[in-house]
């Protein structure tokens, strides 16, 4: 079974000098924290807040050659968590055919968040990685503890 998320928040993680998307399910009951580096981030907020660089990002270029030749983005999907790594899947359409193409979570969103696509999670995700330690750990946090996010 799958589970909606909408992204609720990207924020900069000092101590592992990362980034974080914080990712909800519609009851914010679930949340689903992905560390990513800064042009993963850089991707994700460009697309959130509706941004248009001078020249095309990756994942701009992505969709516009998808647009091009006729296939539509339906979902992004993150499916698996190994070794403290989460995997993810894009799902196409493109012709009468669907295809799932493996690819990391913050591609996956960068992709979906350019197409207005769903992104999911699988709920055996959201069961391995442990919701009550990272939800302890963001208590702990203090607002001076992270740091803006810079384009």
């Amino acid at each position: 079974m799958m589970t909606q998320m909408t992204i609720r928040g990207l924020l900069f993680d000092p101590y592992n000098n990362a980034y974080i998307i914080i990712l909800r399910d519609e009851d914010n009951s679930d949340m689903l924290p992905i560390w990513v580096d800064r042009s993963e981030a850089s991707a994700i907020s460009f697309a959130m807040e509706n941004l248009a660089p001078p020249r095309p990002m990756t994942h701009d270029l992505m969709k516009t050659i998808l647009d091009t030749i006729g296939a539509k983005i339906l979902s992004a999907v993150v499916t698996d968590l190994k070794d403290n790594t989460y995997l993810a899947k894009i799902h196409l359409l493109y012709g009468d055919s669907e295809y799932s193409i493996d690819s990391r979570p913050s591609d996956a969103i960068a992709l979906a968040l350019r197409a207005e696509a769903p992104v999911f999670t699988k709920e055996e995700v959201l069961h391995k990685q442990n919701s009550e330690e990272v939800a302890r750990w963001l208590e702990d946090l203090k607002p001076e503890d992270f740091g803006t996010y810079e384009a």
